[in-house]
């Protein structure tokens, strides 16, 4: 082979090589930060990973936040009316946090099927759910009434 053609080769052989690790590198880094949305029902069916940074969020079940008044530990359940998920956070929460309202929680559904929080959101307005939590409430209720609808069609 022709030494320029060869050095050119060497040349072609190690940008390859480069972009290669570069894209390498940034898929890793990708799959290391994303965090998928989990719906109640998603985590009781056991679809959501164990142990691994996910969201979950739904509506705060009515009744069911309890506070430890001598630390900021908070327990409470979020539902999409089909299935509920225990969620325990240790801080504080956003003001606009309350009973009946739609919160996103980020953190790592433990083996026991408890989700430890480590960042609560809730919603911003009166008219605002995250997107997320709307589907996921959505796709609940509407199951639910197919449910219904064929329990009553078959009497």
């Amino acid at each position: 082979m022709h030494p320029v053609r060869k050095k050119r080769l060497l040349v072609i052989t190690a940008i390859v090589l480069i972009l290669g690790a570069a894209v390498t590198l940034v898929m890793y880094a990708l799959q290391q930060n994303i965090n998928l949305f989990y719906s109640p029902s998603q985590i009781a069916m056991g679809e959501a990973p164990r142990n691994v940074n996910i969201r979950a969020g739904g509506l705060v079940v009515d009744g069911s936040v309890k506070r430890n008044p001598e630390t900021l530990a908070v327990v409470f359940e979020a539902t999409d009316y089909q299935h509920t998920v225990t969620i325990e956070y240790r801080g504080i929460l956003p003001d606009l946090f309350r009973e009946g309202q739609g919160i996103v929680a980020q953190g790592q559904l433990n083996d026991g099927g408890v989700f430890i929080a480590t960042e609560v959101l809730a919603k911003h307005d009166e008219k605002y759910m995250p997107p997320e939590v709307s589907e996921a409430v959505k796709n609940a209720q509407s199951s639910m009434g197919e449910s219904k609808a064929s329990s009553q069609s078959t009497y």
